[in-house]
């Protein structure tokens, strides 16, 4: 199916059961939010709000909500593209089976982006921010945000469509000191484009063009969270996907404008020009909060006469941009791997908040001469993976060997966790890369964007029986009485909150006097957390509170630990400190008052009866 707009996606969404509409007015200071994420949940239908207070335009959420409904919406392309990106990373794959691969050509060759000639927004009408649905999703957000913008700079070394980025970077259109209808905010983080772009504009001295493309085919939004291979344009890709070419032109002010587009925001960014964005509710369950990113001064809001505005709403995984990430991952397939060697599977886990924790099989072929495995080729591998674009910014990676379990899988959150914790030797495989960047967004570190990493490889034959239960005769001094078993292997600690971070090698010391004859082998792993039983409820609450409130370098710990020529390790448990600490950022809570409002929606039979 080729959607040649936002309108007839949506339409053959509701023609096919898949989407439906709220014609009550509803807020879009939290209410809208709010019933996206029930229906979200409830792995409900698309939603098209009819009426949204203070605005005359209709909004739709929820597009990408399930896989099986990104697969409805790309039913025609789906297979093409992902033999695309395949023959991409392996261009010998054309040479070696020519006919099979010849449709795939023309695809691509049919995927060029196409510029109309039109000099000036013919079909578009104009208005101003704040005519503009202003959505805030959680209850400390700064202002209203962009949610689902596809954010167009160009190369100023090399301009053009074939050499611009197509990213997606949320947007702040009011709140804090911006100027409204005059100025935004423009938010990206580290290895994105359009940073590239920015800062060869800087050097140049001149202001950056950002075009803000908002709604068409659904194909475009794709197209801009897309790890696309090198030398794939965005653009390209999504005319591929979509079956229909990327049709743009430039207005008067020389701002590149797609012409399927339901919005579109143009707007300069001067040299270091920046104001406060922020607070934001985030993909990791916690809100980013105020710091300087550039600063958009508005020149035009241009909008179709049918327009229709497309957000998402973030927050603790799963939600909408979990399943953008398992259709990323049907498209690309084994695209990664194959970019390092030895390399069999990587998974960015989505329950940690996706950067935080990355699972990884590798090859161990060193020395397969020798009658010792131990981790040699996978630590290697890991160097790579920590090298490569955004899965650089990952904070744990855990790595194991393929030919220790050729059945393993990196999507099995417990499995992969039990096979490591089965196989680590804890004064040997622990590996620290210290006073380095993480995620933008996550606040376990010493700083926005720093922080440390650790790589956790394990190879071999399994080690020890890890522990199913705690023994009878296993206990903690004061004050840990309160522990629980996670899975096999993993302690969950509540620790009291007043016991702060300083405070952790007078409570070392307690435990290691404690546990000193202890037999504790089978317990590898022990977490402190504020919430023993809340962590242990389930493996997402674990990997979420472990892997987002922690920072390697500073937080882990060890039972009989050691410092040998550098390199850290322990003889006993390992102890990961992933309580709340007082720099890190708010939890996300939704408004009380604002969910029983929902409730009463429901109750009422509307549109969203049986759904919420």
């Amino acid at each position: 199916m080729s959607y040649p707009s936002l309108q007839a996606c949506v339409a053959d969404l509701e023609k096919h059961g898949r989407l439906i509409r709220i014609k009550e007015e509803v807020d879009p200071y939290l209410q809208m939010a709010a019933i996206h994420l029930r229906v979200f949940e409830n792995e409900g239908p698309a939603i098209l709000f009819e009426n949204v207070k203070g605005s005359k335009f209709p909004a739709v959420s929820n597009l990408f909500g399930t896989l099986d409904r990104s697969k409805f919406i790309f039913r025609d392309t789906l297979d093409k593209i992902k033999t695309l990106v395949d023959l991409k990373s392996d261009p010998l794959k054309a040479i070696k089976h020519p006919f099979k691969y010849a449709n795939v050509g023309l695809t691509a060759l049919s995927a060029l982006p196409m510029k109309t000639g039109r000099g000036a927004p013919v079909n578009f009408a104009k208005c101003h921010i704040s005519d503009l649905p202003q959505i805030v999703n959680w209850p400390k957000d700064g202002g209203p945000f962009v949610t689902m913008p596809q954010v167009y700079t160009e190369d100023a070394d090399k301009p053009g469509i074939m050499n611009a980025n197509l990213g997606m970077y949320r947007i702040q259109m009011g709140g804090n000191d911006y100027i409204m209808n005059e100025e935004i905010g423009l938010h990206y983080q580290l290895h994105r484009g359009i940073g590239v772009h920015q800062a060869k504009a800087n050097a140049k001295g001149q202001p950056l063009k950002v075009s803000i493309f908002v709604g068409g085919p659904p194909s475009h939004p794709v197209a801009a969270v897309m790890p696309l291979p090198e030398g794939l344009s965005e653009m390209t890709f999504a005319g591929a996907l979509g079956n229909r070419r990327f049709r743009y032109f430039y207005d008067a002010e020389g701002f590149c404008i797609s012409a399927d587009a339901d919005f579109v925001i143009t707007g300069t960014v001067m040299p270091h020009d920046n104001k406060p964005e922020g607070p934001f509710g985030d993909h990791l369950g916690y809100y980013s909060l105020k710091h300087p990113f550039p600063l958009l001064k508005v020149h035009n809001v241009y909008h179709r006469k049918d327009a229709i505005w497309s957000f998402t709403v973030v927050g603790r995984p799963p939600q909408e941009d979990t399943s953008f990430g398992a259709l990323i991952h049907e498209i690309t397939g084994s695209a990664i791997p194959k970019e390092i060697p030895g390399l069999h599977a990587v998974n960015a886990v989505d329950a940690a908040g996706v950067h935080p924790l990355l699972f990884a099989i590798g090859s161990e072929r060193y020395t397969p001469y020798s009658n010792e495995r131990r981790p040699q080729e996978i630590l290697t591998i890991a160097n790579h993976i920590l090298g490569k674009g955004q899965l650089s910014l990952a904070k744990y990676l855990f790595i194991a060997a393929q030919e220790d379990d050729p059945a393993l899988s990196v999507n099995d959150i417990g499995g992969f966790l039990k096979h490591i914790l089965q196989r680590i030797d804890l004064t040997r495989d622990l590996h620290f890369y210290t006073n380095t960047t993480i995620d933008t967004l996550d606040y376990s570190g010493s700083g926005l964007n720093a922080g440390s990493k650790v790589a956790v490889a394990a190879a071999g034959e399994i080690k020890r029986e890890l522990w199913n239960e705690v023994p009878s005769s296993f206990t903690l001094p004061r004050p840990f009485e309160k522990y629980k078993m996670v899975m096999p292997g993993v302690l969950a600690v509540e620790v009291p909150k007043n016991i702060r971070s300083s405070d952790m090698p007078l409570m070392l010391e307690i435990l290691d006097e404690h546990l000193q004859d202890a037999e504790l082998d089978g317990l590898p792993l022990m977490v402190f957390c504020d919430d023993a039983g809340f962590t242990a409820q389930n493996i997402n609450n674990f990997v979420w509170v472990t892997f987002t409130r922690s920072n390697p370098s500073h937080d882990i710990y060890g039972i009989k630990s050691f410092t040998e020529h550098k390199h850290w390790g322990c003889n006993g448990p390992l102890i990961i400190d992933a309580r709340i600490k007082p720099h890190h950022a708010p939890v996300l809570e939704k408004d009380p008052e604002v969910e029983k409002l929902v409730d009463r929606m429901g109750e009422k039979g509307a549109a969203l009866y049986g759904i919420i």
